[in-house]
């Protein structure tokens, strides 16, 4: 296994102009269907709007902790991002589009955006979802008590859980506080199905 501990492809990083240029678009999604988990972002950043590529701002804990948790064998970055898919992985956003802080978006977009999520997530069933932010899965799903974790009510077949917000804005977790919520997760799942996806890559 590579234990490196830093991505192998570097992206440039946005000028000014391109970074502005980028409010409102969208982010393609990194899915498909039946995977382990679906992180799910509140929404793009500026630097994501601007590579087209998710937790893409330096300082975004996010390549880090999905690493130190077990989730993939080193440390991936976002030019690196569709190698997900073949860990079982999946990225998409409660809110498409793209602004320079979540304080940006509307309680609606919220609301709005959690309806689509779960036809997402109805369609592609993935066995996990995991909303990245306790406070956008409280305003998107209407579940205003609810706390960082396994939650009581799924998606048809998909489990959800709430974990930590990796933005480095985020002061209530340190990158380690981050990994661990991550690891609880990548533990709980069946082991069967993880067994299945070390498999398959093997056989690539």
């Amino acid at each position: 296994m590579n234990e490196q501990s830093e991505p192998t492809v570097r992206q440039p990083r946005p000028t000014a102009e391109e970074l502005a240029a980028a409010r409102d678009r969208t982010v393609p999604d990194v899915v498909a269907p039946g995977l382990r988990v679906l992180f799910c972002g509140i929404n793009p950043g500026l630097w994501s709007g601007a590579t087209g590529r998710h937790f893409a701002r330096p300082g975004n804990r996010f390549w880090p902790a999905l690493h130190r948790s077990g989730f993939t064998p080193r440390q991936l970055g976002p030019a690196e991002q569709l190698e997900l898919l073949d860990h079982g992985l999946g990225i998409t956003n409660v809110v498409a589009r793209t602004t320079a802080k979540a304080d940006e978006l509307t309680a609606e977009e919220y609301r709005s955006g959690g309806q689509a999520l779960v036809e997402r997530v109805t369609r592609l069933r993935p066995e996990v979802l995991a909303v990245l932010g306790i406070g956008a899965y409280r305003t998107a799903f209407g579940r205003r008590g609810a706390v960082v974790g396994p939650q009581p009510e799924g998606i048809g077949d998909t489990e959800v859980w709430v974990l930590p917000n990796p933005s480095g804005l985020n002061a209530h977790y340190t990158l380690d506080g981050i990994a661990e919520e991550f690891r609880r997760l990548r533990e709980a799942l069946p082991e069967h199905r993880s067994g299945h996806r070390e498999e398959h890559r093997a056989e690539r």
